[in-house]
C-alpha cells in the first residue's frame, strides 16, 4: 500500500525529552508532598497528562486541584527543562527526506499546545509539516486513538494510507486502534519487546534515515 501521510509523535521520537517530562512530573509531585516519583512516572511518559494524573495522584484531571497540578507541570517543564532538550541525530534530515517524497507529515502527540511549539522548533520540524494535532484536539489522549483519528482528518488520509512513527507502546496501541501501522523507534527508552506490534523497529531517526531501502518499502515506494 502506497503511504500518503506520516503521523509523527514528538517526545522521545523526534526530540530527547522523555526523561525531562518525567523530571517535571517528579518536581510537581514533590511540591505537593509526593517525593521520589520519577521512576513511577517515567514508564508512563507517552500517555497524556489526563491519564497519568490519576495514576500518580488519584486526582481527577477535571478537578480544580487536578487542573492546578497539570498546569504547574507544564510550567515546570517549559521553564526548567525545555531549554535543555535537543533533537535526536538526523531528525531534521529524516523529516526533510519524507517531505521531499511528497508525504503529508502530521504531528500526532499527547503534548499540549503550550509545549508543542517549542518542541517542534527544537526538532526543526516546522518547515516540513502539513498539519499538527495535540492533546487539545482530542477528548482522550494516547493510548486511546482519538489523537490519531484527528491527525488523519487533518491529513485528509485514510488509515490504510498512513503510517505512524512513535517511540512508546502507547503510540503502537493508539495507532492499532486507529487502524494505522507503526514504525517504532527505541530512542524513547522502550525495547523491541515493548514495541511489539510495530511493523518495523529502528534505533532512532538516524537509523531510519540510514536504512533507505527498508524505509522506502515501508512507505510503499
Amino acid at each position: 500500500m502506497r503511504i500518503e501521510c506520516v503521523l509523527l509523535d514528538v517526545d522521545g521520537t523526534l526530540v530527547d525529552s522523555n526523561d525531562a517530562h518525567a523530571s517535571a512530573w517528579a518536581d510537581v509531585l514533590t511540591d505537593r508532598g509526593q517525593p521520589g516519583m520519577y521512576f513511577k512516572a517515567r514508564p508512563m511518559i507517552g500517555m497524556g497528562g489526563d491519564k497519568m494524573l490519576p495514576l500518580l495522584t488519584g486526582l481527577d484531571p477535571e478537578s480544580s486541584e487536578g487542573k492546578r497540578v497539570l498546569d504547574r507541570r507544564v510550567e515546570i517543564f517549559t521553564q526548567r527543562y525545555l531549554p535543555k532538550i535537543r533533537p535526536f541525530p538526523c531528525t531534521t534530515m529524516l523529516l526533510r527526506s519524507l517531505h521531499e517524497l511528497g508525504l503529508r507529515l502530521v504531528v500526532a502527540t499527547s503534548a499540549g499546545e503550550e509545549e508543542l511549539g517549542g518542541l517542534l522548533k527544537i526538532a526543526g520540524a516546522e518547515p516540513f509539516l502539513y498539519q499538527a494535532t495535540s492533546s487539545d484536539d482530542a477528548e482522550n489522549s494516547k493510548p486511546d486513538p482519538d489523537i490519531l483519528k484527528a491527525a488523519l482528518r487533518k491529513g485528509r488520509c485514510e488509515p490504510a494510507r498512513a503510517i505512524m512513527i512513535g517511540d512508546t507502546p502507547y503510540d503502537v496501541e493508539a495507532a492499532r486502534r486507529a487502524g494505522v501501522a507503526t514504525i517504532g523507534l527505541k530512542c524513547g527508552g522502550w525495547s523491541e519487546q515493548q514495541l511489539r506490534g510495530a511493523r518495523a523497529i529502528f534505533r532512532d531517526p538516524a537509523d531510519l534515515l540510514a536504512r533507505r531501502s527498508q524505509r522506502m518499502r515501508l512507505l510503499g515506494r
